[in-house]
């Protein structure tokens, strides 16, 4: 039975610890920018729920957004999966 308990207890914790993982709570824009291939992007930062910043560009008219800067090659298609990945990797 204590090994029920303590099984209940630690699913629990671990529940727990991921719904308090950072979130990104804003996404703002910051500046447009070119590479050094003159290809044009966006910057914008992104506010995490534990009180990071992060960065996230935005190329091809917005319709890939990378975390970092113009050299990731972490990048999505959905501005907010971005934003997701840039606060858990902080």
């Amino acid at each position: 039975m204590k090994f029920l308990k303590l099984a209940a207890a630690l699913a629990l914790i671990a529940a727990s610890a991921t719904a308090l993982a950072a979130r990104p709570t804003s996404i703002v824009f910051n500046s447009n920018a070119a590479d050094s291939e003159g290809n044009a992007y966006a910057k914008y930062i992104v506010k995490c729920s534990n009180g990071k910043k992060a960065e996230l560009t935005a190329w091809n008219n917005r319709k890939k957004w990378c975390v970092g800067d113009a050299s990731s090659d972490t990048c999505e298609k959905k501005q907010i999966k971005a934003a997701k990945g840039a606060c858990k990797a902080r």
